[in-house]
């Protein structure tokens, strides 16, 4: 079994997250190529059930699943001109193979607009071809230049979930960027992740679009950390790459596109977001196990025991729970550390006393608190305690997040409350571009983007005019 130690997740979150995400068997990160990971068993079941349930969710809304190559040609790749530069300093090149130079260059994809809309422009021909809902859940390679973290960060994405939209009319996008606000929604609240929905600053948008939307939560460390994008392209990439359509009266016209993504650093984050000293805390519904069964034998009770250890481990694998039992040789006390780390909702311990009484032991993973619950009742009470830990874990990331925003009138003030408190400080902005980019680096602090919902009545904090929206600063990951 892996190390076993419980470290402080709030002041010692660095070494908390990088001791749980190898020591609960998530990844192994000893490949020799820094940023790329290796996922074990556990983990990659985690990594699967999450995104099951976003992949769900957009079926749901009418999206199609297809698959578009790795290998995007040099001169396709180069067709949008915003979108080739926003991603130049981060995309890999395939220029030969071991023995001889390729004749044309290839790059790995960073994020499959190109490849795709490629391809769209064949498939789009007549308004009847639309909308078009596609998505597809693949790996993606960026060379992240900046330090580079387990699942957080890293070079190669092995699962980002990507849609890609095309309607006839700019309202169409528009309604299909509040339809995956609304699916993204539906995801992170699945996921019991509270979460902060801001249009990002101009100057930060996507390359290539026209705006965009971001969701950001808060890490243990008070960074921010975004947890998915939700980007109109408008007509930009549909002129770049010829996707025309002609419209009922006979015209033509340029479709209107929009895409939005999710990675694998969800994973990262509601590990770390529902977590705590003493390891991991999956939610119910995407836990690799959510029932651990403990055996606590003595001499002479093994036989009935195990017989009744059995009984519960059928009883519930039948009702389709993932459900395990701990055989080894360890103590039990050992055995409840080890399986805390790991993040297990709901631990059964069945010891001789309980077989007499005709119960077991239930402890939450969330609480630690254990219930005695009779034989007969056991699969009723664990459905009963998954919603009760759903909504415990929802309720902490919340009150995490609220408890970490705070307003600041003046940008001194926004210096000092960040500088004190850390978390998310927003501050009355005119919506002026440069005014904004001038508070960014005033206060030594990222601009996370705006909510244009947010009623405000105040004077931008940097230069006194009359203030558009709240700016949300701090820091990001």
């Amino acid at each position: 079994m892996a190390k076993v130690s419980i470290i402080n997740k709030v002041t010692n979150f660095s070494e908390w997250y990088d001791n749980v995400v190898e020591a609960a068997d998530i990844i192994d990160k000893r490949y020799p190529v820094k940023g790329m990971l290796v996922w074990k068993p556990y983990g990659f079941k985690a990594l699967k059930l999450t995104m099951r349930i976003l992949e769900d969710l957009l079926d749901e809304y009418g999206h199609e699943e297809a698959y578009f190559p790795m290998l995007v040609p040099e001169e396709v790749f180069g067709l949008e001109k915003d979108f080739l530069e926003g991603f130049s300093g981060e995309t890999f090149v395939v220029e030969r193979t071991i023995s001889r130079n390729l004749q044309r260059k290839f790059l790995l994809r960073p994020t499959s607009e190109t490849v795709m809309y490629y391809m769209f422009r064949y498939w789009i021909k007549s308004y009847r071809d639309l909308p078009l809902k596609l998505y597809q859940t693949v790996n993606v390679f960026r060379y992240e230049t900046e330090h580079t973290r387990p699942i957080l960060r890293v070079r190669e994405i092995i699962r980002f979930n990507e849609s890609h939209t095309a309607h006839a009319t700019p309202e169409d996008a528009e309604r299909q960027i509040k339809e995956a606000i609304e699916v993204y929604s539906k995801f992170f609240n699945a996921l019991d992740l509270a979460y902060i929905i801001l249009r990002t600053p101009k100057w930060d948008t996507f390359a290539g679009a026209e705006y965009n939307y971001d969701f950001f939560t808060l890490m243990p460390d008070r960074r921010a950390i975004e947890l998915g994008s939700v980007i109109n392209l408008g007509q930009k990439f549909a002129k770049a790459f010829e996707i025309v359509f002609q419209k009922e009266d006979g015209t033509h016209e340029y479709a209107y596109q929009t895409c939005y993504g999710v990675s694998e650093r969800v994973v990262g984050v509601l590990m770390s977001v529902h977590g705590d000293d003493r390891g991991i805390i999956f939610p119910p519904n995407v836990a690799p196990i959510q029932i651990i069964i403990i055996p606590i034998v003595y001499k002479g009770t093994e036989d009935i025991v195990l017989k009744k250890v059995e009984r519960v481990f059928k009883q519930l694998k039948d009702k389709k729970f993932r459900v395990k039992v701990d055989y080894s040789e360890k103590s039990p006390g050992e055995k409840f550390y080890y399986w805390e780390m790991k993040g297990v909702p709901i631990r059964i311990e069945i010891g001789p006393r309980d077989v007499e009484k005709g119960v077991v032991v239930l402890v939450r993973r969330d609480t630690l608190e254990k219930i005695t619950v009779k034989d007969e009742e056991i699969e009723g009470k664990i459905r009963e305690l998954f919603e009760e830990i759903k909504r415990e874990l929802s309720s902490r990331s919340e009150k995490w997040l609220n408890e970490n925003i705070f307003s600041a009138e003046k940008l001194e003030d926004a210096v000092r409350i960040y500088n004190e408190k850390k978390g998310i400080v927003k501050v009355p902005w005119c919506g002026d571009d440069e005014c904004g980019q001038k508070i960014e680096e005033e206060t030594g602090l990222e601009a996370l983007g705006f909510d244009p919902e947010e009623k405000i009545d105040g004077i931008c904090s940097l230069c006194g005019r009359p203030a558009k929206h709240y700016m949300y600063l701090g820091k990001k990951y």
